[in-house]
């Protein structure tokens, strides 16, 4: 936790000016019990009316720059607080950026987001609370028992039993709360996914009519939370009698001591009252320690929560290489003995042996049954994962040589969920090039097939998208999410089962104008349709991870017992013909 300290580097002012107000403030604070003392004993004792206004006007002053000290130093620790997490989420929110497909998947999406808001916000309140109170409360506590001192030596010995004691008593309950807060935090990651699932699955549950199985669910997880969070809560709800408890007991042994002393006068009224007072102030601060360790304690454990991003090594690396990108060869994409697993410590491979080069300006079909590998596949062309045997080549560099940037400019990916973002279609083309025309939009919303309902939207390009593209069907956001990948006319154009939700008329419409309009982009095509592929210049099939056809369709349907099997379950014989 203490190497996120350096995200306070550039508040190092404000963390320094902020603690000496607040002890500013805590030494007007041990003034107030000497003059009240001095009031009793020299201006009511005396009957001395002026001397009480005027030190009356002294404990108004004190309470005025004490006032301000505390104001100042309040501003200061929001000020530093609120920078702090600035700092750290922009340290966090790009290093999560670089996460792989595997990372993400590896820490959860839901942790992720947990930590970079709750824990973020822990650690906020701890940079707080410290500027606040860690340096006040041990001087309030030092500076307190050696104004006792000063009052009365002998007396001022049970102030010296009655602070360890105190101190004992909120050790033991940190001590006890600490693994609680802990797995207070990894319900809160878990009830996070649980509603994440519900929020992104609600129609799925609806169909299958398990409302009230997720409720149970949900509210089973929050009853677990409630429990561990009622246990912390009583465990620290302890200090407040056991201080008090300990406090008065002084405070009885305090008064008993001084009592006999004050009647044969070697105490006055107002010393017992200042010693009452200090016992008090010491007190208050114990409190505010235990309140200080109890957040601290928190922060501990998130501060390592958002350690582990920071420190989670990023395998996919970028390369540093500007490269030239364009060349004479007709290969554009080459897999040379290429095997993937996700699980490094796996013995499966997903992909196995694969050999295959795709010559530019061809459209690739590529089929298979349900986890045969394509979509797998697909996502190694762009480097969304790293390989563990092979190369797979573009333009004959291979694909590590490549900066991330350069080597997705070059590819296209539409994922088979299509994903908007809330804005204006207009702002979604942007993400495909920056500051398109509108001649260049509708150009390729013509070929994703989606001008013809664009054009029937009220404001056209300035419609807003809702988010995640709820105010479009499925099929229409598909199209978009195409249009938006054709927009840049990438070299090479991957779509991962991205025409499912198309109905076979606009399917066929795609593909025709996929062919003729982009003649100089290699497409590759996976999809679970026959229909889908069948033109395609090459179809490949695979099985368990592995080419087990690759030719044109009627090659395959001829050759390959897999691919045969697959257009006969989908069409007669005469159209798979």
């Amino acid at each position: 936790m203490f190497r996120l300290l350096q995200y306070l580097n550039n508040y190092r002012k404000q963390t320094i000016l902020g603690p000496i107000f607040k002890m500013l403030e805590a030494f007007f604070e041990l003034l107030v019990p000497i003059v009240m003392a001095k009031i009793i004993d020299v201006g009511i004792v005396n009957q001395d009316k002026s001397y009480i206004y005027k030190m009356g006007g002294v404990l108004v002053l004190l309470a005025v720059v004490g006032y301000l000290s505390s104001v100042t130093c309040q501003y200061f620790a929001s000020y530093t607080s609120q920078g702090f997490g600035t700092e750290l989420r922009n340290a966090c929110f790009p290093h999560i950026l670089e996460f792989s497909h595997k990372d993400i998947d590896t820490m959860g999406a839901p942790s992720l987001i947990t930590r970079l808001s709750n824990d973020i916000i822990q650690l906020q309140l701890a940079v707080a609370m410290f500027i606040r109170l860690a340096f006040r409360t041990p001087f309030i506590i030092v500076g307190a028992t050696i104004c006792a001192f000063y009052i009365d030596v002998k007396l001022s010995l049970l102030f010296l039993l009655m602070t360890p004691i105190l101190a004992l008593c909120i050790y033991f309950i940190i001590r006890l709360s600490t693994p609680i807060y802990k797995s207070i935090q990894q319900r809160l990651d878990h009830i996070s996914l649980i509603f994440r699932e519900n929020l992104t699955g609600i129609r799925v549950i609806r169909a299958f009519s398990r409302k009230n199985d997720e409720i149970s669910r949900f509210n089973h997880e929050v009853e677990e939370q409630k429990d561990d969070s009622l246990r912390v809560g009583k465990i620290a709800a302890l200090s407040n009698p056991m201080t008090f408890m300990i406090l008065n007991f002084a405070i009885v042994l305090l008064l008993y001591q001084s009592g006999n002393r004050v009647n044969i006068g070697n105490l006055s009224q107002g010393q017992v009252l200042a010693l009452v007072n200090y016992m008090n102030q010491i007190l208050q601060a114990l409190l505010a320690l235990s309140m200080i360790l109890s957040v601290f304690n928190k922060a501990i454990v998130s501060g390592k929560r958002v350690q582990e991003i920071l420190d989670y090594p990023i395998k996919l690396t970028d390369s540093q290489n500007q490269l030239q990108t364009k060349t004479n060869s007709n290969e554009i994409i080459t897999f040379d003995h290429v095997s993937f697993k996700y699980q490094e410590t796996s013995k499966k491979y997903i992909l196995n042996g694969i050999n295959l080069t795709i010559e530019k300006g061809n459209t690739i079909g590529i089929i298979g049954g349900t986890g045969s590998g394509k979509s797998t596949l697909i996502q190694l062309i762009p480097r969304f994962y790293d390989i563990q045997e092979g190369r797979i080549l573009i333009n004959g560099i291979d694909v590590k040589e490549y900066r991330f940037d350069q080597l997705r400019e070059m590819i296209r990916f539409v994922p088979q969920h299509a994903a908007l973002f809330s804005g204006t279609i207009r702002e979604n083309m942007a993400w495909g090039k920056a500051n398109p025309s509108d001649e260049e939009i509708y150009h390729a919303l013509e070929i994703a097939q989606a001008k013809e309902f664009v054009d029937l939207l009220p404001k056209r390009l300035e419609h807003e998208v809702a988010q995640a593209g709820k105010n479009f069907s499925g099929g229409q956001r598909q199209r978009l999410t195409i249009a938006r990948a054709l927009i840049s006319k990438p070299d090479i154009l991957i779509l991962d089962d991205s025409a499912s939700a198309l109905d076979f008329a606009t399917d066929a419409k795609l593909r025709r104008a996929l062919a003729t309009k982009l003649k100089e982009t290699t497409v590759i095509i996976v999809s679970q349709r026959a229909s889908a592929i069948k033109h395609c210049d090459m179809i490949i099939t695979l099985d368990k991870g592995e080419i087990v056809g690759k030719g044109s369709h009627q090659k395959l349907f001829n050759e390959c017992k897999i691919y045969r099997e697959i257009c006969l379950s989908q069409l007669n014989e005469e159209e798979a013909m």
